[in-house]
């Protein structure tokens, strides 16, 4: 029985993200671990079937001297499980896990580059650190295969050095289409939502706006924003921001919301205007129950949405376009109407959470079969 270790920096976001397949690579015969901090989701995880080993990451900046030492906390840890197949997620489990992995001699991993991050957005490449950072990254990555959700995050890797044999692409992480259904519009006033962890690169400050302008042109719609700020996150939006717009009657503030199908069933339209993506889990989940989507033209997002067939797309950092797309559906129920449903079909297509399942096991099976037949770099 195959020993596979998730390194993932927060319980939470493996519950969201990554639980359904671990489940899966239980149910075929996996021995699976995860390695995580643990904040309330760890019980859940147990509850699972798996094992949990608590280990603190600071998902904050990238200090090296802290770093090195998580590094090789990381190694010590890797040494003492002996995984036979190490599933990295997202960017400082993929570079300092790696790292660590290839020091504890672990036989073979799989990086999942869920979307390159705040080091990588645009307006933040360059500077001092960046060289170092892309260098050690590479290095990282060197001899395992690496999950990429759009095309291009596996450009940008290709020009670092990740040579294209090593890439795999699988979209996202799924959804439950069961647990998604598509389901009518809700009767009364239209309310717009954006439900993301409240980060200024997730387009907050733009959607924000986008609600102000309309607002004092004249619509009548609720603006909602779902979610919390992040706190380990250099880009979280300050609560004390938040709870100044919901004072001037901008928005509404939910707060995290766990039970997300009936959260997104209560929305007209839903907004993600990010400055980047993996592949954002939340549009594909609006989309599964049948609502229109607003985001922007940029990586991840423009492989969830097709302009103007399930949904539209506007240029990042634009307010006034946000507002201008935002009204455009309020004013069109039919226009809402065909593209949700148009979403939902893609979701079905493209996206459901038992192909993704299906893809990563896959993946897995390559890494372990071509080392049975004495293939290297796997």
């Amino acid at each position: 029985m195959p020993k596979l270790v998730f390194l993932v920096t927060e319980d939470w976001y493996f519950v969201s993200h990554r639980l359904p397949i671990a489940r899966a690579a239980a149910a075929a015969g996996y021995q699976v671990t995860v390695i995580t901090r643990c904040g309330g989701e760890c019980e859940r995880i147990e509850a699972a079937g798996l094992r949990v080993v608590p280990f603190g990451m600071d998902r904050r900046g990238m200090n090296p001297f802290r770093e090195l030492l998580t590094t090789l906390r990381l190694a010590w840890l890797l040494r003492r499980e002996r995984p036979e197949l190490l599933h990295t997620v997202a960017l400082k489990p993929v570079l300092l896990g790696g790292l660590a992995a290839r020091l504890a001699m672990v036989p073979h991993r799989i990086a999942a580059v869920a979307g390159m991050g705040f080091l990588f957005t645009e307006g933040r490449r360059g500077g001092l650190f960046m060289p170092l950072v892309r260098g050690l990254l590479g290095l990282a990555l060197k001899g395992g295969l690496v999950i990429v959700q759009n095309p291009d995050d596996a450009r940008l890797l290709a020009d670092m050095g990740v040579p294209a044999s090593a890439l795999r692409l699988i979209r996202g992480v799924g959804v439950d289409l069961k647990r998604f259904p598509a389901v009518p519009e809700p009767s009364g006033l239209p309310l717009v939502m954006l439900p993301a962890r409240l980060l200024w690169d997730k387009g907050v400050a733009e959607f924000v706006e986008a609600a102000r302008r309309l607002r004092e042109g004249g619509v009548d719609a609720r603006f909602v924003l779902v979610g919390t700020p992040d706190p380990d996150n250099p880009a979280a939006v300050p609560e004390e921001a938040i709870r100044g717009w919901v004072d001037q009657g901008t928005v509404e503030w939910w707060g995290h919301r766990s039970e997300m199908p009936q959260v997104l069933a209560q929305a007209h339209i839903v907004c993600l205007p990010s400055y980047r993506e993996g592949l954002p889990k939340v549009l594909l989940e609006a989309m599964a129950c049948g609502r229109a989507v607003v985001s922007c033209d940029v990586p991840g997002c423009r492989e969830v949405v097709q302009d103007g067939e399930n949904g539209l797309l506007v240029a990042p950092r634009h307010a006034a376009a946000l507002a201008g797309a935002i009204q455009r559906l309020l004013r069109d129920a039919a226009l809402r109407q065909r593209l949700g449903m148009a979403g939902r079909r893609r979701v079905q297509r493209d996206f459901s959470q038992d192909a993704v399942i299906g893809q990563t096991l896959a993946v897995y099976s390559e890494v372990l079969a071509a080392s049975a037949n004495g293939v290297p770099g796997c």
